[in-house]
């Protein structure tokens, strides 16, 4: 029988030879079986890429992502048996796609929504209490070298498109609000009790965020926020976490 990476490679080739060595139970020719076999399982790889890109497949429409789903299967083969974590890299294979090219957005939104599925198999936890976070503000000396533990579900994307903007659009069947495609937009994906939000964010929001995402302790992502938009208001960004179910724990800066 053909090895196991020959095996492999045949099911997600586009070209429909038997790999050499099978055999059927019965002794017929097992080509026809095979076939049947290749076919199922590049059909459910591509049906996995349609169920974790929805408004991908509507942006595009179903002839085109059909096909461009079929190239992507042919070349990335599954890296793990959960079907959930099949498509990780679509948004950087359609950013070089060519017959894309006219969907300059497309790659965005494939990124967009690979976190939203991210986010919803992300680990649980419970939010940080209200009163405790209120409790240390009320001690702005130590407050600034604490750092803010954020939900594991929590991923944040900066886009030079409106993403968000075009991603609400497709979630319901009301006429589209007026909003500039070409305005870009970041975007903070989490899964709030069971439901994954998207919410678009300033330059000054997303900045502190991915530095608390790396972090850095609170008066350090504070100043990375004023760098990017001078206006930037603390409380109300940790207000904005606070009521999404962001923060998880504050935590004192651990000593060297």
């Amino acid at each position: 029988m053909s090895g196991q990476g020959e095996f492999a490679k045949a099911l997600l080739s586009a070209d429909w030879r038997c790999p050499t060595g099978l055999f059927s139970r019965n002794g017929a020719a097992p080509a026809s079986r095979f076939a049947v076999y290749r076919n199922n399982v590049q059909g459910s790889l591509i049906n996995a890429l349609r169920d974790a890109y929805p408004v991908v497949a509507q942006l595009v429409g179903e002839e085109f992502f059909s096909a461009m789903a079929a190239l992507y299967v042919q070349d990335f083969a599954p890296r793990s048996p959960l079907l959930n974590d099949y498509g990780q890299d679509l948004g950087d294979f359609i950013q070089g796609f060519g017959p894309a090219g006219g969907l300059p957005y497309l790659a965005d939104m494939a990124r967009l929504e690979r976190l939203r599925v991210e986010a919803y198999h992300a680990a649980d936890a419970r939010p940080i209490e209200p009163a405790r976070l209120l409790a240390a503000m009320n001690r702005p000396d130590s407050l600034g070298q604490s750092q803010l533990l954020l939900h594991p579900s929590l991923r944040t994307l900066r886009s030079s498109y409106a993403v968000v903007s075009l991603w609400a659009a497709h979630q319901s069947e009301q006429p589209w609000p007026a909003f500039d495609l070409h305005q870009g937009q970041n975007a903070l994906v989490l899964r709030n009790a069971l439901e994954v939000e998207v919410i678009a964010l300033d330059a000054a929001a997303i900045s502190f965020i991915d530095a608390l995402r790396n972090h850095w302790p609170l008066e350090i992502a504070a100043a990375y926020a004023l760098d990017a938009q001078a206006d930037f208001d603390l409380g109300q960004c940790l207000g904005l976490l606070l009521g999404h179910g962001a923060l998880i724990d504050l935590q004192p800066q651990k000593k060297a």
